[in-house]
């Protein structure tokens, strides 16, 4: 009904799809302007206490978990629990570390890790974390360098240029790193400094039949019985600063760290999230809106699914390839669903109705022509690069990051023309660089299951994508091999130096030009990586229309909307959500209430799937009613709540924090009912879905004995 109310409220849809008080990412230093609201709704503590740049402050607790060579990238969010640098963070997020220190002998994915002193924590080089220093709002600095008769082109050098110049001036002199980044589609423009440590190290994982408890099965989904947690620790170098992995390195010494609240959630309650939201494009006309639903989504879905089937089976056949390919398969099944779910809740929302409506509102209240000028650049824009749209996700999703050999062997492709120079020392410097690259990739690589992947993923793209945007390989395939993809393939791993570890090391001991032009993978390899780079060219052609049209457009819709709040698309930079913990609805007749017990996963157990297993001991503490002091006031063991907070990807293991600035949880998971989020947040359905910190609590302290972690926390009763 809601809804309804405000399609009919003409104009006045655009504030409420902006405004509403759990609805919003909201940038740290501004939260000011929502003080009054965040109290009426519980908030005891003031922004001061979220946000200082000269005191001690929440932010300082925050971590955004990112990779070495894009550390502004934050994949998760984590939360500092102890003056030692001990975080949290979700069991998901760390899965990939965990994964990495896995054998068979010590499957660390499946029996859990937990360090009972810190000498037994384990490094994780590449894995960098990142904490707040401070924002400015560097808008006026950039935007009085620009002008309308600049291309976007030009514009964007000039951008470049000025962030540059100002995250150089911030960072001068001091161990931080600064980005400037744009917010409402390169209307406003933001500094952020952060400090970036390079030393992070593995402390405890339940296993995975706790904290992946559900699989693919509950992704998304709730109720949800998903022990969803993993802790990790900071170490700086011995004078505090950020510093590489040593030995000599020590923990981290917070300015401030969270008090962990046993405590526990009711319905109603306070509840902000502080963490690093990845992307989400809420501004987004019915144009770029149709290319999301009927090429990303579908495409994305459709050629996982290929991918999906196939390390399924492998995986269940073999205890050495789920190791291997546990990271990989959660990876690729994580949109796989999550694309399908988006589709359906936007068809479900009526979007893109909703979208044209706000257009024509749009239009009436914008009276200059640039403005529907704008609208004429989008239509134009995503009609002409549908084609190249089409193309490239098949090429992305089918042949470059769904089989991986071709891929690993492209990058390895400039040691063909180091060969062809004679250049020894330079021959020598690639060699090396590919052992290294090597003995990575092959950790976790099958050559089994990469030939039933490849053999799958390139028969569905020649028979799917327009023969237009074929690779050349693929009339290699058709012409020499008479579409006989099982043949191709195995003739690709019997001859290439690249389909073993072994192979290839035995080659770089004397490596040579003809053997390595005539290698069948790497000609693959570059044959994709060819066409690909032939229609992402033609794909981003037409980025200027697109561009200016997204500006002048989000212009309008800030001028639509002076002096009211609008939060800013979501962009992998610190953000700020409050709302409340909420039950909800999701159909006529079903009610959803908002916490889950220990009682769920009992009653999901099934021995005959991988996806719901109950470990022994979690059995044996169940029966003996043993939860020890992390119960709620009925006595039940809770493991997960919802709240209506407007999180999305790279949110993943951000703190829910109540009214006193206490954590009650982890943030894991939104619901499939409001899986539109990210472009259209639905108030009736959307919910966040946290892990109850009791929970971790319990495992941390009951389950795994680890009462070192435990004493060093500061917990609230």
């Amino acid at each position: 009904m809601k809804r309804i109310l405000a399609i009919l409220l003409g104009f006045t849809i655009i504030f409420n799809l902006n405004l509403r008080a759990d609805e919003g990412m909201w940038l740290l230093p501004l939260i000011g302007k929502n003080y009054e609201d965040m109290k009426k709704q519980g908030f005891r503590l003031s922004p001061e206490d979220i946000y200082s740049v000269n005191n001690s402050s929440i932010k300082d607790a925050i971590i955004g978990l990112g990779k070495e060579g894009s550390p502004f990238w934050h994949f998760c969010t984590g939360e500092i629990v102890s003056d030692q640098g001990l975080f949290f963070t979700n069991h998901h997020c760390g899965y990939g570390m965990i994964q990495s220190h896995s054998t068979v002998e010590h499957d660390y994915l499946k029996d859990g890790f937990w360090a009972y002193s810190q000498d037994q924590e384990l490094a994780n080089p590449g894995t960098t974390a990142s904490i707040l220093v401070r924002i400015e709002d560097v808008s006026e600095q950039i935007l009085s360098k620009l002008n309308d008769g600049m291309s976007e082109k030009e514009r964007q050098e000039i951008i470049d240029k000025e962030g540059e110049a100002l995250s150089a001036k911030a960072v001068e002199g001091t161990p931080y790193k600064a980005y400037v980044t744009d917010m409402f589609n390169n209307n406003q423009f933001f500094l952020f400094v952060y400090v970036i440590y390079q030393d992070v190290r593995l402390v405890g994982a339940p296993p995975s039949s706790i904290g992946k408890f559900g699989g693919d099965t509950d992704n998304w989904m709730w109720p949800r019985h998903t022990g969803d947690f993993a802790m990790f620790r900071v170490y700086t170098g011995p004078d505090g600063n950020p510093a590489p992995y040593s030995e000599e390195n020590i923990p981290l010494k917070p300015k401030h760290f969270l008090p962990v609240s046993n405590k526990g959630v009711k319905d109603g309650d306070f509840a902000m999230i502080i963490g690093f939201p990845g992307t989400t494009n809420r501004y987004i006309t019915s144009f770029g809106l149709e290319e999301t639903m009927n090429v990303t989504n579908k495409l994305r879905f459709e050629i996982r699914d290929v991918k999906v089937k196939v390390l399924r089976a492998e995986m269940r056949a073999s205890q050495k390839t789920k190791i291997q390919y546990a990271s990989k398969y959660a990876s690729t099944s994580n949109y796989w669903k999550y694309s399908e779910q988006q589709n359906k809740a936007l068809k479900h929302l009526n979007t893109m109705q909703i979208k044209k409506e706000i257009e024509a509102e749009y239009l009436k209240v914008n009276t200059d022509p640039k403005y529907k000028e704008a609208l004429n650049l989008l239509e134009k824009g995503y009609k002409d690069r549908y084609d190249y749209a089409v193309a490239r996700m098949y090429l992305l999703e089918g042949l470059i990051s769904g089989p991986e050999l071709p891929f690993f062997a492209y990058k390895c492709s400039g040691l063909l023309s180091a060969l062809e120079s004679k250049d020894e020392e330079r021959i020598n410097k690639l060699v090396e660089a590919i052992k290294q690259e090597a003995e990575s990739f092959y950790k976790d690589y099958n050559p089994d299951t990469e030939k039933k992947v490849e053999i799958a993923l390139f028969n569905y793209v020649y028979n799917n994508l327009d023969k237009t945007y074929h690779p050349d390989f693929f009339n290699t395939i058709e012409k020499k091999y008479k579409l006989n993809f099982d043949k191709y393939v195995n003739d690709m791993f019997n001859k290439s130096v690249f389909a073993t570890k072994e192979k290839l090391f035995a080659f770089l001991e004397n490596p040579n030009l003809k053997t390595l032009q005539k290698d069948l993978v790497l000609s693959t390899g570059i044959s994709i990586l060819s066409k690909y780079r032939e229609v992402n060219t033609q794909y981003w052609k037409n980025s200027d229309d697109i561009d200016k049209g997204s500006r002048i457009f989000t212009e309008g819709i800030l001028n639509m909307n002076k002096g009211k709040l609008m939060a800013p698309d979501a962009n992998s930079s610190i953000r700020l959500t409050y709302g409340q913990v909420r039950k909800y609805d999701p159909r006529d007749g079903v009610t959803y209430d908002y916490y889950t017990t220990i009682e769920g996963v009992m009653q999901k157990e099934d021995p005959e799937s991988t996806e719901f297993e109950v470990p022994a001991r979690l059995k044996e503490l169940y029966k003996a009613k043993d939860f020890g002091p992390y119960v709620n006031e009925k006595g039940e063991l809770s493991v997960c709540f919802i709240s209506n907070n407007d999180i999305t990807g790279g949110n993943s293991g951000s703190p829910v924090i109540n009214g006193d600035g206490h954590l009650i949880g982890l943030a894991f998971d939104g619901n499939s009912e409001a899986m539109s989020g990210d472009i259209d947040f639905e108030e009736n359905l959307q919910r966040c879905i946290n892990l109850d910190v009791r929970y971790a609590l319990f495992i941390i302290d009951k389950y795994a004995g680890a009462k070192n972690l435990i004493e060093e926390m500061k917990i609230v009763n």
